[in-house]
């Protein structure tokens, strides 16, 4: 029994050694730049999510594999791959995208870009709907297999109401808000949306379709009548596909690389994948080669906070992100600061102290912002610095409002057989307290609370947009606007994304314009041990974007209480 025992425990401490020396193997194999043949093909695969932070690097090639991309990778990946005299032709292969329209602006701005190099760029197209297809008309030529779908039928948008939900569970929530279209309460507080919100969609809508239908008719030489008229008969089965002129063939994957082989003339199809070519290092095909310019991102919910963060999903917290800020501010050898915004705002005081420690940031270094697929609210009030804004035709942003909410929950807890017997010394002891309601006396205090805030708010953003309050006051009430409609309105000051930002930092930092730049990823990518061990981690757990969004809202932000500069509304244009 002593020596079978023994064999046990000598057998885990092998194996123990065992998967410590794979592990350690695969770092070092997948630190390796890979060897690219000339003549090859680029398979470039993008699914799913394209987060702006850079996810957990597990050196492993199955998680490897699965690591999605960032926006920052796709640029890179494209840039090289233009450069590179090894790539001859590049097969976009988009399926099931599930981002927002700026980022699939920024993902075919860089489509666009590479073929101002002459070399092929071909898409293939797998069950594609409206943002596949989108980003796929920036290819020359457009192929799917010849049975399959293309469910292009135009665009809708959901807006949810609790309302009767909350009256059956005897929960009451009490809002104060400021600005006609801060009209983030109305999902507990109504049934339907308000002609404020109504109006606010639509507009959106119509840009939105706007955009698809130009960048259809661009591609695929069409007017846009004629594109509205071709949407309407969607969505589309293959064959129907290919007679309305939306797709060039009906080829299976192998065909699409066969007929590249024989236009390039190789003997072989080299394939490489998008995974392999992202190792890479740019300057091997002579690009980054210039100035280190940090490529600060600013994603997720503003929350107040320390260290620990809930594992429900990405926050941003004065905490952590003040001392990114502060590194980058402190580091010689960093010539300017492209901050990346994708927020939809929080709560009001921690996207104040990050607007701090923005501007001193701003007052050290060059810097210009660059909003992603939403920098609206709090999001928007931290890049009030006074510096360049650029956002996407397509970036949700404005959203210049404040609003203080809670739940009042008494009948609730009667359900429930719950009592609370409350005590109290002042006046408003009681304001914040889920078992009373609001009185007159303590929502009008809340209401001269709410209304300073929402005048601050907008004298940030008339003294960083340099214009006066009274200009800036009309376009601000809480509106969400999209970046187009944003621009018009002055609230920021130029359509763009990485590249137009790169642009516009060279000039502000005396860069020259024919130097290129390196861009310094901050926060850089977390290897998985310090994912388990650091007190920031913060991996998302839920697989809904709605339920995740609700969760985090409700367990790490109103908890807390608070006044917020937050999305009036999630908006998902389908």
């Amino acid at each position: 029994m002593k020596r079978f025992l023994l064999g046990v425990l000598a057998g885990i401490v092998f194996c123990g050694l065992a998967l410590v020396i794979v592990f350690f193997v695969a770092i070092r194999v997948s630190a390796r730049p890979p060897s690219i043949p000339a003549g090859s093909i680029l398979a470039f695969t993008v699914e799913g999510d394209i987060p702006e932070s850079p996810p957990i690097e597990v050196p492993l090639p199955l998680f490897q594999q699965a690591r999605p991309p960032t926006v920052r990778d796709n640029w890179e990946l494209l840039r090289k791959a233009a450069a590179d005299s090894r790539i001859r032709a590049v097969v976009f292969m988009p399926r099931n995208l599930n981002v927002g329209w700026a980022k699939l602006q920024e993902l075919r701005d860089n489509l666009l870009a590479f073929r101002k190099s002459g070399k092929p760029l071909y898409a293939f197209l797998r069950a594609p709907g409206a943002r596949e297809y989108y980003v796929a008309a920036a290819a020359e030529r457009i192929y799917m297999p010849p049975e399959d779908f293309l469910d292009l039928k135009g665009l809708r948008a959901e807006l949810i109401f609790v309302r009767n939900t909350l009256d059956k569970l005897g929960v009451r929530v009490e809002m104060e808000t400021a600005g006609k279209y801060k009209d983030f309460p109305e999902m507990f507080t109504r049934t339907s949306a308000s002609p404020e919100s109504r109006r606010v969609i639509n507009a959106i809508l119509d840009d939105l379709y706007g955009q698809l239908t130009s960048a259809i008719g661009d591609a695929r030489k069409k007017t846009p009548e004629e594109v509205r008229a071709t949407i309407d008969r969607g969505p589309f089965n293959s064959q129907e596909a290919l007679a309305a002129g939306l797709v060039d063939g009906l080829w299976y994957e192998d065909q699409v690389f066969g007929e590249l082989q024989r236009r390039l003339k190789v003997p072989e199809v080299r394939r490489v994948s998008r995974h392999d070519y992202m190792r890479v290092p740019p300057q091997s095909v002579g690009v980054e080669t210039g100035s280190r310019v940090a490529f600060v991102v600013a994603s997720g919910d503003i929350v107040r906070g320390g260290e620990a963060m809930s594992p429900l999903g990405d926050f941003l917290s004065p905490p952590q992100f003040t001392r990114l800020l502060r590194r980058v501010g402190s580091d010689r050898e960093i010539k300017g600061v492209i901050v990346r915004i994708d927020s939809p705002g929080g709560d009001g005081f921690a996207s104040d102290e990050i607007w701090r420690e923005m501007m001193l940031l701003s007052k050290k270094k060059p810097v210009v912002i660059s909003m992603s697929d939403v920098a609206a609210s709090g999001g928007y009030y931290i890049a009030m610095t006074g510096d360049p804004v650029i956002a996407y035709p397509g970036t949700y942003t404005g959203s210049i409002g404040v609003f203080y909410g809670k739940a009042y929950l008494r009948d609730l807890y009667g359900k429930l057989g719950i009592q609370k017997e409350l005590f109290s010394r002042g006046r408003f002891a009681d304001i914040d307290s889920d078992y009373t309601p609001l009185s007159p006396e303590g929502r009008q205090k809340l209401r001269e609370n709410i209304e300073a805030f929402y005048r601050s708010f907008v004298q940030r953003v008339a003294e960083a947009r340099r214009k006066p309050y009274e200009q800036i006051a009309p376009v601000a009430e809480g509106r969400v606007w999209l970046g187009a409609q944003a621009q018009a309105n002055g609230l920021v000051d130029s359509l763009g994304g990485i590249e137009h930002a790169i642009e516009l930092l060279k000039k502000k930092a005396g860069i020259p314009e024919s130097d290129d730049v390196r861009l310094i990823s901050y926060p850089p990518s977390r290897t998985l041990w310090e994912q388990v061990f650091s007190p920031e981690a913060r991996e998302p757990l839920l697989d809904s974007p709605a339920l995740r969004r609700l969760a985090r809202f409700a367990s790490s932000t109103w908890a807390q209480g608070g006044f917020f500069k937050l999305m009036p509304y999630w908006i998902e244009v389908k």
